[in-house]
Order: C-alpha cells, then structure tokens, then sequence
C-alpha cells in the first residue's frame, strides 16, 4: 500500500461498547477535546461472506461524512497496512470512558 493512502485502525469507547473501525483520516477537530475521524473504510461489496456486525456499522455509518469522537474515549489509534473488521463488542474489565468531573455547586 503506498505510505501517501495510509489506513487507521481507531479503538474507542462509546455508550459501555468498544467500537473498532476503519479509516482514511484522523485529524484533531476544531472542536476542543475531539477527534475527526473521515472516510470510513469497510470490506468490499464483492465478498460472498456477510458479517451481520460489519453490516450493522456499514448501516449506522452509511450517511456519516465525518464522525467526532471525544479524546478521552479513544482507546488507541494505529496505521495499519490494510483494513480488518470493523466491530463493536462489550466494554470489559477496565476499559472505559474517562469519567467526567460533577458539576460545581457554587
């Protein structure tokens, strides 16, 4: 894969479930304490095989240009040399969202 197109692998937190996906950029958005994330990448459409996870992100992502994810619910992003799976699973053990601060009560 030539290093000019590269593919991310991003892992985050999101309402107790770990979303893996797939994508083309990642950039720090404009809006403080976010990520971008834009062109999202899925398996081809030629394959013989369905996965019903994959399908359901295809669906839930299918109209999404760019999609922000909070900073403190990334859990890792990597450059990869080709996509993988897409998926969602349960958030187990220690892995979850950064807890936010409570209200001021001034």
């Amino acid at each position: 894969m030539p290093a000019d197109n590269p593919i991310y692998r991003v892992v985050f937190v999101n309402q107790d479930k770990v979303y893996e996906l797939y994508v083309r950029h990642v950039y720090p958005s404009d809006m403080w304490g976010f990520i971008q994330l834009e062109g999202f990448v899925f398996g081809s459409k030629s394959e013989l095989v369905v996965d019903p996870a994959e399908e359901k992100l295809k669906q839930q992502f299918a109209e999404v240009k760019r999609s922000y994810v909070p900073m403190h619910a990334i859990i890792r992003i990597d450059e990869v040399q080709q996509e993988g799976t897409p998926r969602i699973s349960d958030a187990k053990g220690t892995v979850t969202a950064f807890p936010s601060m409570p209200p001021r009560r001034d």
